[in-house]
């Protein structure tokens, strides 16, 4: 093996890198534009012992003010293969981690694999979208994701590692974490693989995808009218990235729809939009065999828990569409109340201003505490 293929360049401020639009510019930056780069990339940084992020998109990252004391990873790696799938009718995809997220679910609408389209127009890469769990309208990855390539920082040996050993929670997982916090495994994703269903279109099930697209059967719809209503409704409330809208330029939602008790969820006003979690259907119970005496248990009857809107909260805690504090360039999009947004030069300490006012105006009318959506870096709510 020769030496490291590390390209270095000059270090751009993040806040032209991100889509909230904030972030000075780190010591030091490098470009990935192979697997094998980004492997190269990441050896020199750890050597080094450098405090260090990789950046895919922007467009899930709150970063503060403050100049990165140390390296950022552009990850710009690009490429899909198809797979063959050990289940009958469907179909894998191993994408490149640095390969656009809408690219991907367009490439998969295009040729018939269902699995993605709700997922349309969700901004970012495809390598961040296991650690972010990302879904939209009922739709996760989880559902579909086989398997992840990634290197881990403390061995820096690359490995295969199965979506059930992630840790895959709602918008998390064990790669997730906030500048300051160690996750439960620092790696990075090389690779991601995804099975699909070969079908050019598909009976909607999930009420919230239903309600979105407007459905009162379960007649079949093609896929490619599926993600033309979303993209069409994801541009209505400002979460499709526009150069000329401001309402664009955030996180998408900022802070994450609640997951309460259903005992909580009964406490919020009926009016609320609310939708079940679906429960483990496949949890077992396990009796060793020395203990069985002819009783088994019954089958716990919990109420599953609740998640209910989290823009609803909001509004209902008299912040509006367009909120923003006095002198700040930080505000409320004028067409979603889950999203901030960065109306022109607002600082990270504009926007963490705004979503603690938002957060403590809904704790107080509701009890809930907002969670914030984005992975923080120099910054903290």
């Amino acid at each position: 093996m020769g030496d490291p293929v590390v390209h270095e360049v000059e270090p751009l401020r993040l806040s032209t890198l991100t889509t909230l639009r904030t972030g000075g510019a780190p010591e030091r930056m490098l470009e990935a534009t192979t697997s094998a780069e980004l492997v190269d990339a990441l050896t020199d940084v750890w050597s080094r012992g450098e405090e260090w992020f990789v950046l895919g998109g922007g467009s899930n990252l709150f970063i503060g003010d403050e100049p990165f004391e140390g390296t950022v990873i552009r990850v710009l790696t690009r490429g899909i293969d198809e797979l063959p799938s050990p289940h009958d009718g469907r179909i894998r995809l191993r994408v490149e981690a640095g390969h656009g997220w809408d690219d991907l679910v367009a490439y998969a609408v295009e040729h018939g694999y269902a699995g993605l389209e709700a997922m349309s127009g969700i901004p970012g890469t495809v390598g961040a979208a296991p650690v972010q769990n990302i879904g939209a309208y009922g739709q996760e990855i989880q559902e579909t994701l086989v398997e992840v390539e990634l290197i881990d920082e403390a061995t820096g040996k690359i490995s295969v590692v199965s979506a059930a050993d992630l840790g895959l929670g709602f918008r998390t997982s064990v790669l997730k974490h906030h500048y300051g916090s160690v996750p439960q495994r620092r790696a990075v994703i090389l690779s991601v693989t995804v099975d699909l269903v070969v079908a050019g279109e598909r009976v909607v099930r999930g009420e919230q995808l239903r309600r979105a697209l407007g459905l009162d059967s379960d007649a079949p719809v093609p896929l490619g009218w599926v993600r033309e209503r979303i993209l069409a409704t994801r541009a209505s409330k400002g979460m499709l990235l526009d150069e000329n809208d401001p309402d664009t330029h955030g996180v998408g939602s900022f802070f994450q729809n609640a997951i309460v008790p259903e005992v909580v969820a009964r406490s919020l006003p009926p009016e609320c939009p609310r939708w079940p979690v679906s429960p483990d259907l496949d949890a077992v119970t396990v009796i060793p065999l020395a203990a069985y005496d002819g009783f088994v248990p019954p089958a716990k009857t919990e109420a599953p828990d609740v998640k209910v809107s989290a823009a609803w909260l909001i509004e209902q805690a008299g912040i509006r569409k367009g909120f923003k504090l006095p002198r700040s360039r930080a505000s409320v999009s004028t067409k979603h109340a889950l999203a901030l947004t960065n109306r022109g030069g607002a600082t990270a300490a504009e926007v963490s201003e705004l979503a603690r006012f938002i957060q403590s105006r809904v704790h107080a009318e509701f009890g809930l505490v907002l969670q914030p959506e984005p992975v923080l870096l120099g910054v903290e709510l």
